[in-house]
């Protein structure tokens, strides 16, 4: 078979000598793209709702920044049973955001969720708290990978987890600042 390493968890995986040499030419190149992608996104909700952009990165960063000192005080611990429920919690989201996704090619949508409407509102709180306490696990991993001095290349992954992991919780930003200013 080959041979066997533990992860940063404890959990025994095969380990297959994987080395991705072109994450340091692809990361810039996957950054700038992503960039571009943000950027386009951030200027349709712009035009849409003046002064929401600003909004939603000083969410993301000020959610980020109290996540972290709170990771970092002991405050909040990462436990197996916390990392169920995100996952799990996780997994929900994406099963709901899919049936939206593949029903709007045949007319069907979910109700409520997407409306400024309490429900709506109330989902789109739910999806932030679930995307912050995703920062949390990435915080988790981060130190336990930098703790059991991981391979120089994890530092990859790790980067480009909290960086996903933004990206998700600015957009979530986005479309709850949105739907808060429509009910005005």
């Amino acid at each position: 078979m080959g041979a066997w390493r533990c992860d940063c968890f404890g959990d025994c995986v095969p380990d297959y000598d994987f080395k991705p040499v072109a994450s340091p030419l692809l990361a810039p190149v996957y950054a700038a793209a992503e960039g571009l992608l943000l950027g386009a996104i951030s200027a349709f909700f712009e035009t849409q709702y003046p002064g929401i952009v600003v909004q939603a990165v000083g969410c993301t960063f000020g959610t980020l920044a109290a996540l972290l000192m709170a990771y970092q005080s002991g405050l909040i611990r990462v436990t197996e049973n916390f990392r169920l429920g995100v996952v799990a919690a996780m997994g929900g989201i994406s099963l709901v955001y899919l049936i939206s996704f593949i029903g709007s090619f045949f007319g069907f949508s979910i109700p409520y969720i997407h409306s400024s409407g309490l429900i709506g509102i109330g989902f789109s709180v739910f999806v932030v708290v679930v995307a912050a306490l995703n920062l949390v696990m990435d915080f988790d991993y981060i130190e336990h990978a930098a703790g059991r001095r991981f391979p120089k290349y994890v530092e990859w992954y790790c980067a480009f987890a909290l960086m996903v992991t933004l990206v998700w919780l600015y957009i979530e930003f986005l479309r709850l600042l949105s739907k808060l200013s429509d009910r005005r």
